[in-house]
């Protein structure tokens, strides 16, 4: 397996191919909760399920992957999985929010 890293091992290359498929499904999820470009359509977008998706998969391959992974991907993932976490909240708390002050504008009319 060479990804064009001739100084790295297999392990090393292996390592690095784990840690970008992470990195694959954050920016999923980052632009998912509206945090990113969509670079396909130069858009914001938000769309919750999707990120909560993405977050439900790196969080399956946390538990899959346990001991069998260097430190160093490891805390990547739960680095990762954390910011995803608090970010996908935050969308959440913003949308019950958001919602709750729609019904409140209805409601006065």
């Amino acid at each position: 397996m060479d990804t064009n890293n001739k100084n790295l091992n297999e392990e090393q290359q292996e390592q690095l191919l784990f840690m970008m498929l992470i990195q694959q499904h954050q920016q999923i999820a980052m632009m998912s909760l509206g945090k990113l470009q969509n670079p396909a359509t130069q858009e914001m977008e938000k769309d919750l399920s999707s990120a909560k998706y993405a977050i439900d998969t790196l969080a399956m391959l946390k538990k899959y992957t346990k001991g069998n992974l260097s430190d160093e991907a490891s805390g990547y993932l739960e680095q990762t999985l954390t910011t995803l976490r608090l970010n996908y909240a935050d969308e959440k708390k913003k949308e019950k929010e958001q919602g709750g002050e729609e019904k409140k504008n209805a409601d006065s009319e």
